[in-house]
């Protein structure tokens, strides 16, 4: 089986870490400008679909040239605030639950995030969490929509085991639609948590494999995905 885990608002929060070390990254390189994330959807969405509509929206040509150089200004910014004052803490279940996983024969684990690879990681590792345990992952540079990333994390998983699981012994944790969506459109399971900014009665309709409040009964959790 594989447990594909999504990171902010799943796993753990930042606290908004990661928008402040955007804004700074374009402050560096258009430090002539005033930016803003105001009427831009982040909560679920992919790094490089955030990006190119922050650059549109400030009137800024989002090349391919450009975006690298952000990308890189982007983790050293958000380097440093992890370095200073900002903080990556684990939600409420989450390490046991990750640990308990990967204790268990038979079951892989993954991540499947909007998050670049690299902040992912460091987001990852400053919450305490072992980021090598994540084997089989999809960033937001694997796709151009969120329903790409678990075919990429999966394929992944075929290459290095030598075999391709049923989508169905796949399941995806995430706390937006986003999440929810991406399980779907693959044939995985889907497990939404109301840790992030949708509440339960708008994760609710849309119908995931499993709704929970958050990952604190990680026994239980566990328990669901291995009986499946």
């Amino acid at each position: 089986m594989l447990v594909l885990f999504d990171i902010d608002a799943t796993l753990l929060r930042t606290e908004g870490a990661g928008i402040r070390a955007m804004l700074a990254a374009a402050h560096e390189l258009f430090p002539e400008r005033t930016f803003s994330f105001d009427g831009i959807e982040v909560s679920g969405r992919l790094d490089t679909l955030i990006w190119r509509e922050f650059m549109q929206n400030h009137g800024i040509e989002p090349t391919i040239e450009l975006h690298g150089v952000f990308r890189r200004t982007y983790g050293e910014h958000l380097h440093r605030g992890f370095a200073g004052t900002c903080q990556s803490n684990a939600l409420p279940g989450t390490r046991a639950l990750v640990d308990a996983i990967h204790a268990t024969e038979g079951v892989d684990m993954g991540i499947v995030t909007g998050n670049y690879e690299h902040t992912g990681i460091l987001k990852v590792a400053k919450a305490g969490f072992t980021p090598d345990v994540f084997r089989f992952n999809g960033w937001a540079d694997d796709g151009e929509h969120r329903r790409d990333l678990p075919r990429v994390a999966m394929d992944r998983h075929a290459l290095e085991r030598g075999l391709r699981l049923a989508a169905a012994r796949v399941t995806v944790i995430g706390d937006t639609p986003h999440d929810i969506d991406c399980a779907r459109h693959n044939g995985c399971r889907s497990i939404a948590v109301a840790t992030g900014i949708h509440r339960e009665s708008e994760l609710a309709e849309h119908k995931p494999d499993l709704l929970l409040r958050d990952l604190g009964d990680w026994q239980s959790v566990l328990s669901w995905i291995a009986c499946r």
